[in-house]
């Protein structure tokens, strides 16, 4: 008889990562070719002690005032899509990364870049869900840029917003944070981003529309923190890559191994159905309204509790839990009763998502 797996008995075996003359997609998909990228060029080129926290917003303090910071670019296609557009999404992406440190998002900068021949209709349909999603998010636009590319130049229009938000509590949680024993928290259903934009731009139809999940969750954020405070090791909102990614960042920035249940992990009947029709695993599919919470086992039951009662975090269950074995390591116990590791792509699954 076949011995049966165990999580103790997995050995890494990393797989090879080419080389490029040229930027490809997958420099841009969230996995193993955007890490190298990151690693090899850009700190390589931009090395400083803040820029190493590598978290989703740089942590600065100035004169004893903690503030975060963070940007992020939204090149997402099409840019309207069921549940949202290209707009909102660049709000609620950049709220969210900002929230992912503790902090209290404030303000935004929006930069646009479009192409000549843009509809203003458009342009102003986009401007009004981006102001709408700031109000709900209690943060303002305070500045920006425009510029116009010639036609053909570009893609209708690129998004560019960066976030400041102010760190009012004494506990900064962060992808370093992660200790053997700490619960792993799941915010609500994955996948729906992704399938969206992939539905929409394939003109796939649905017996059951599958919608985006994008929202910012600043205020699930406030109640996952005064639930647990310092007992919230980490947070983090699983985009690109999906919560593959994430589950390995932290894994590989911790030096802890990561045991998570597939049976745990929620996510909606259609998006299940859609996934294994196209050939996708929804652990690599993007989110835009979901978070990951790493917690103290003592206080996750209360932080889940606290996450229940709001209304983005209604599906929120615990999937998996830290591991001192296996450092730098994701597995997953499936459905049948097995272990498969859960590592990282090497390229781009879904292009041009977010």
């Amino acid at each position: 008889m076949k011995k049966e797996l165990a999580p103790e008995d997995f050995a890494q075996c990393p797989l090879p990562i080419g080389q490029h003359e040229t930027i490809q997609l997958g420099h841009g998909s969230g996995g193993k070719m955007m890490s190298d990228l990151i690693d090899k060029l850009f700190l390589w080129a931009f090395d400083n002690p803040l820029l190493r926290q590598m978290d989703d917003a740089a942590v600065l303090d100035l004169n004893g005032v903690r503030l975060a910071l963070s940007t992020d670019s939204f090149v997402v296609d099409p840019i309207f899509f069921p549940g949202g557009n290209i707009g909102e999404l660049a709000v609620n992406g950049t709220v969210n990364d900002i929230s992912m440190s503790g902090a209290r998002p404030l303000f935004l900068s929006v930069g646009m870049i479009l192409e000549e021949g843009f509809s203003l209709d458009e342009l102003r349909r986009i401007a009004e869900s981006m102001r709408t999603a700031a109000d709900h998010a209690g943060v303002k636009i305070v500045t920006g840029d425009t510029k116009v590319v010639n036609k053909g130049k570009g893609d209708k229009i690129y998004i560019n917003t960066t976030g400041m938000g102010l760190i009012e509590r004494n506990f900064v949680p962060s992808s370093r944070n992660l200790k053997s024993g700490d619960q792993i928290i799941l915010s609500g259903n994955i996948a729906e981003h992704g399938i969206a934009i992939l539905s929409q731009r394939e003109g796939l139809a649905f017996q059951v529309p599958i919608e985006s999940d994008t929202a910012s969750l600043n205020g699930l954020v406030t109640s996952i923190l005064d639930a647990g405070e310092e007992a919230v090791h980490s947070l983090r909102d699983p985009t690109r890559g999906g919560l593959t990614a994430t589950l390995n960042e932290f894994a590989k920035t911790s030096h802890v191994g990561i045991q998570i249940y597939e049976e745990k992990i929620p996510i909606q009947e259609p998006v299940s159905g859609a996934c294994e029709l196209l050939g996708l695993d929804p652990l690599y599919v993007a989110n835009e309204g979901k978070l990951v919470a790493v917690v103290a086992k003592n206080r996750a039951e209360k932080v889940l509790e606290a996450m229940h009662a709001h209304p983005l975090g209604a599906h929120s269950e615990i999937i998996g839990e830290v591991l001192a074995a296996k450092p730098g390591m994701v597995i997953m116990r499936t459905h049948i009763g097995g272990w498969r590791i859960v590592d990282t792509l090497v390229g781009e699954q879904l292009p041009r998502i977010c």
